[in-house]
């Protein structure tokens, strides 16, 4: 099956594609962000997340790794620009305000727009910034990046731990095959959002850029798993490296290449299984 995407005319001058937001945020929440979470979990016990830290997630998404760090007891603060993603992680991490005080429990905010909404006098400063969103696939993403952390950073406090993450080498991440397909469908348009290979140094060069100390770096096996070639095509379009292609081209051809690409990772009981190698660095503010 090829996934359902809101057909709209597109004049020239509008290459922007047109998708069904709200399905898209809800096929990242519930098929796609769960690959991430072993990286998600190494660098929480990595850095020890726990009552004493105050953690400021960029690009946020619809919030599981926050709630993961809360349930370790962190105060969490969320940003991203996607209201439809952000309205699933209100679900997840912001208890019904009928509830008491005390069944409330951990502190978490969901706040849309830049870092700097998420300034709080009220509040001490972050002690850990992530950046769980993988950079290294798309054009310009490192410099969006650089953005980001120029207006969060002056919310934290000296010392602070920032994590970025990144895709691995292509010859690791059995995705990056798939993800070809973007490349090759988005090239007439030379978008700035196009797919590309990741770079061996990208997180480093977004860290010295944004003027912070090296700490350390992993490397984590983060998995593609699905239950069917239809459930990984939803999940690999929520991430949005497919945009380009779909605005370059059209959704059923995006679809029908995105489906013979993923053939070759099909298993005999209709399953996806994609190996994939992703990148995380720790640097410090200094």
């Amino acid at each position: 099956m090829t996934p359902t995407l809101v057909r709209q005319h597109r004049s020239h001058a509008d290459s922007t594609p047109r998708v069904n937001l709200w399905a898209r945020a809800r096929d990242w929440s519930e098929i796609q962000e769960r690959m991430l979470v072993p990286l998600y979990e190494t660098v929480h016990e990595r850095l020890e997340v726990g009552p004493a830290t105050r953690l400021l997630g960029l690009r946020c998404g619809s919030g599981l790794a926050l709630l993961m760090a809360a349930t370790r007891g962190a105060a969490v603060t969320g940003v991203d620009s996607s209201p439809e993603r952000l309205a699933l992680a209100r679900e997840r991490l912001l208890p019904d305000p009928a509830l008491s005080a005390r069944a409330r429990g951990r502190a978490a905010r969901i706040v849309e727009g830049s870092p700097r909404a998420a300034a709080d006098a009220q509040a001490p400063a972050y002690n850990l910034i992530t950046a769980f969103d993988p950079i290294g696939c798309l054009a310009g993403d490192a410099e969006r990046l650089g953005g980001l952390l120029a207006e969060a950073t002056p919310l934290a406090e000296r010392g602070a731990a920032v994590v970025l993450a990144g895709w691995g080498p292509p010859e690791r991440c059995a995705t990056s095959s798939v993800l070809r397909v973007a490349a090759k469908l988005a090239d007439p348009l030379r978008s700035a959002s196009s797919w590309r290979p990741a770079g061996r140094d990208d997180l480093e060069e977004v860290a010295q850029r944004a003027g912070l100390r090296i700490d350390g770096s992993g490397r984590v096996s983060c998995p593609f798993g699905y239950a069917d070639a239809d459930s990984a095509a939803r999940g690999l379009l929520s991430t949005g490296l497919f945009d380009a292609a779909i605005a370059a081209t059209d959704e059923e051809q995006v679809g029908k290449e995105l489906a013979e690409a993923l053939h070759p990772y099909q298993r005999a009981n209709g399953t996806v299984w994609m190996p994939n190698v992703f990148r995380y660095l720790i640097a410090r503010l200094r």
